[in-house]
């Protein structure tokens, strides 16, 4: 078998969990792209899936992260090759892990309409409001995969199911949808619904880790990560902080143009403490 799942973190975790139980081993392949945010229309064409790549090179300046990370993958050819196996080998068959949230399930809306021809040979594994058991022995709702333990997942195993042929009908639709609907946030409602937002709709999470006084622009991002509870990546937060300070409702003082560590912001408006009031005086 093989075994799919949506983020880096989670292809450790897949493969100490197969380590624990022999029945389930095989490769862990990662889709990388995070499809809860961008643009999706045309992605079927050369033309829409470079517009793509082209806005995520624009989130990708100043980050720290090697330039030439946009364009080092390319999941249509992930894709490919997992068709590739599916047909030389009429016995293999995949298993798409997926937690409760947007990012993992549209990129299962993503993958799903190309895997049509293989119905009957495509496990899936929702952890859809399941409880699990956490480090303390408490009970709770995993919305990420990577908040499970490996333990845990031999329980949940048990619960992987083929995609039906309703799905494969019905799922492609919906991932349509997304695309004529091309918003650039898109959320998870409950189930497997998605729906689109405006880019804006972080911005009220970055503003709240503001004040009047200056931080380091890294500080905020590092602390809306953790305190959001819808979340999204460090690269589409940063890139709607930039937004932010453009459109005035930040202040940055630095280099916004460089990495991420030239700058610090503060909320717009507020009033010049007093050290600051002295130094204009005194210049």
């Amino acid at each position: 078998m093989i075994h799919i799942v949506f983020n880096q973190v989670e292809v450790e975790l897949m493969q100490q969990v197969t380590a624990l139980d022999e029945t389930l081993q095989g490769p862990v392949v990662q889709i990388r792209d995070d499809f809860a945010v961008g643009p999706l229309a045309g992605l079927d064409t050369e033309e829409g899936w470079q517009a793509r790549l082209d806005w995520w090179r624009e989130l990708l300046k100043g980050a720290p992260y090697p330039d030439d990370l946009v364009g080092s993958f390319d999941d249509r050819k992930t894709v490919a090759a997992l068709k590739a196996q599916l047909t030389a080998d009429p016995e293999e068959v995949i298993w798409i892990w997926m937690g409760q949230n947007q990012h993992d399930v549209c990129g299962y809306y993503w993958l799903i309409p190309q895997l049509k021809e293989f119905q009957g040979r495509i496990m899936v594994l929702y952890m859809n409001n399941l409880p699990f058991i956490n480090d303390k022995g408490q009970i709770f709702y995993p919305s990420w995969l990577s908040e499970i333990r490996p333990s845990e997942f031999l329980k949940a195993r048990k619960l992987a199911r083929p995609v039906t042929l309703s799905e494969f009908e019905i799922d492609p639709d919906e991932w349509n949808k997304l695309v004529q609907e091309n918003a650039v946030v898109r959320i998870l409602e409950g189930g497997k619904k998605i729906a689109g937002r405006d880019a804006s709709f972080y911005d009220d999470e970055i503003l709240k880790n503001l004040t009047g006084e200056w931080q380091k622009a890294t500080r905020v991002l590092s602390n809306t990560l953790n305190r959001m509870k819808i979340k999204t990546g460090d690269l589409f937060i940063m890139w709607r902080m930039k937004e932010l300070i453009t459109a005035g409702k930040i202040t940055a003082e630095g280099e916004t143009d460089k990495d991420w560590k030239s700058f610090d912001v503060r909320l717009a408006g507020k009033k010049e403490t007093a050290e600051e009031l002295a130094a204009d005086a005194g210049s």
